[in-house]
């Protein structure tokens, strides 16, 4: 890969001509009602391109052809090798358009290039081989019966699977949800975030390039209170998967009750704790693995560490120790090579993080770090990572999901309290312990209702384990073999001999 300077970067961003349709049946196709939205760019505000707005019928349009592509068996009835070879291919695919990619989710979305380069792009082709692996060594099974009768268990594919994915990892995410679906047979329609839609439909060029039958992957950007929901809402949609917002999750689910009861697999908000005691073994580590776990990817992560939860006595050395990491973490446009943090994603989201912020100063937090939008004059979105302490646990700062680069520091005197204010929250999709301590380290981990828990890391994983969360962070796991339970239902098939 040749190494590009953010002059290179400005030069291919003016030469970039995204796909904009609709990807129906095998096709680019523009929306039925001809509507467009406006796709802008974080890093200076400025349109990328006018996108086909799906509604309702497009959605229509899109589930019948999923729906016939499943029926008629050209992906769900090929044979298991022959599966393989689609979704190798396509990780290649997307491993030989590194570059552009990596350009389209940048400029989309106001993430660093280098992060694209290094994180993004090659995950999404890695999940795809993973799952490709999986489909000629995932077994079903025969249940311990007399010899009079064979009882067989299967695991057929659901059917017609609608995926429904936001705007902070959107190539990730997409691949944590197509790679599964299809893996085990099924027909997707995919709605991207309309903050970000261009990999996504590329994608699907890609998986057609690959082999994948036409139908069988259908992209319709549009907006959640129409396309999302008319996703949600129909009645041959089998399967709903989603990653978004706790209140966009319950919507969801109400769509799945107002209409054919579709199984539904969430991923949503989260506020996760970054427990730090006295006893840690590194705190340079421990400041380090909290100021990357809420600063990386500007915050806009479901599971950023933004709650740091730590033993008195160290406070004060903490946070002058994460300042000093946080300074290290160099904040330019997304299209520099040297940057770290880049751009929030739109308009809405900064004014929603920066309301926040003021919320916070308010309630009597002191921003020790930050706490203002920078870079103005670009045209962009951009705010400065911020850190609150004197945070209590009730505050909305401590509370409520900012998805932005705002660190909440909270006190605690025992291990015992530290875990109770931890599990105060509405969510439970991570957290993590800092401790050399084994046995406080394990009891806490078992305390700790979340669905991942590290002990002197943070946000350190591979597709081997599953992702999700506890209470209103969502059901389902995306990752891991156990994804595959996402897309597939069991039946019985009993035999009297």
């Amino acid at each position: 890969m040749t190494i590009l300077t953010r002059e290179n970067w400005l030069a291919r961003a003016t030469q970039v001509t995204p796909r904009t349709q609709a990807f129906i049946d095998g096709q680019f196709v523009d929306a039925l009602s001809g509507k467009t939205f406006e796709d802008v760019s974080p890093r200076d505000g400025c349109v990328i391109a006018h996108v086909a707005e799906c509604d309702q019928d497009d959605i229509d349009r899109a589930v019948t052809a999923a729906r016939r592509a499943f029926e008629d068996g050209r992906w769900s009835s090929q044979d298991p090798a022959a599966r393989k070879r689609v979704l190798l291919k396509l990780a290649e695919l997307i491993r030989d358009h590194l570059e552009e990619l990596a350009l389209l989710e940048t400029l989309d979305v106001g993430k660093p290039i280098s992060d694209s380069l290094a994180v993004d792009v090659p995950f999404a082709a890695n999940c795809f081989q993973w799952y490709a692996e999986t489909i000629d060594k995932t077994y079903d099974e025969i249940a311990p019966r007399r010899t009079s009768a064979l009882a067989l268990i299967t695991r057929e594919p659901m059917g017609v699977v609608g995926a429904v994915v936001p705007w902070n990892y959107p190539l990730i995410i997409s691949a944590w949800k197509l790679a599964p679906a299809l893996a085990t047979g099924n027909s997707v329609v995919l709605k991207p975030a309309e903050q970000s839609p261009l990999t996504a439909l590329r994608l699907a060029e890609l998986a057609m390039e690959a082999g994948l039958p036409p139908g069988v992957l259908n992209v319709v950007p549009g907006y959640g209170p129409t396309a999302g929901a008319a996703l949600g809402r129909h009645m041959e949609v089998d399967k709903l998967t989603f990653t978004g917002s706790t209140e966009v999750g319950k919507l969801f689910l109400r769509y799945a009750s107002e209409s054919n009861m579709k199984a539904v697999s969430l991923e949503c908000g989260g506020k996760s704790p970054q427990i730090v005691l006295a006893d840690a073994p590194d705190l340079d580590a421990a400041a380090s693995g909290i100021a990357w776990g809420i600063f990386y990817n500007q915050g806009e992560t479901c599971h950023a560490g933004s709650r740091v939860l730590v033993e008195r006595p160290i406070r004060e050395a903490l946070i002058e120790k994460v300042r000093q990491v946080a300074g290290t973490i160099t904040l330019a446009d997304p299209l520099d090579p040297g940057a770290k943090i880049g751009a929030i994603v739109d308009k809405t989201q900064m004014e929603r993080i920066l309301y926040y912020i003021t919320q916070g100063t308010q309630e009597g937090a002191q921003i020790r770090l930050g706490g203002t939008r920078v870079m103005v004059e670009t045209g962009g979105y951009y705010i400065s990572p911020t850190i609150f302490a004197g945070v209590r646990h009730q505050m909305s700062i401590a509370r409520e999901e900012i998805f932005g680069p705002v660190l909440s520091v909270i006190d605690f005197d025992t291990p015992e309290e530290a875990v109770r204010i931890a599990n105060d929250t509405h969510y439970g999709l991570a957290a993590s312990v800092w401790t050399q301590n084994i046995t406080t380290a394990h009891r806490m981990a078992r305390a700790l209702r979340a669905g991942t828990v590290w002990i002197n890391c943070f946000d350190v994983s591979d597709l081997t384990v599953p992702f999700g969360g506890f209470k209103q962070s969502g059901t389902g796991r995306d990752k891991s073999l156990h994804a595959l339970e996402q897309y597939t239902q069991l039946k019985t098939t009993w035999i009297q001999l």
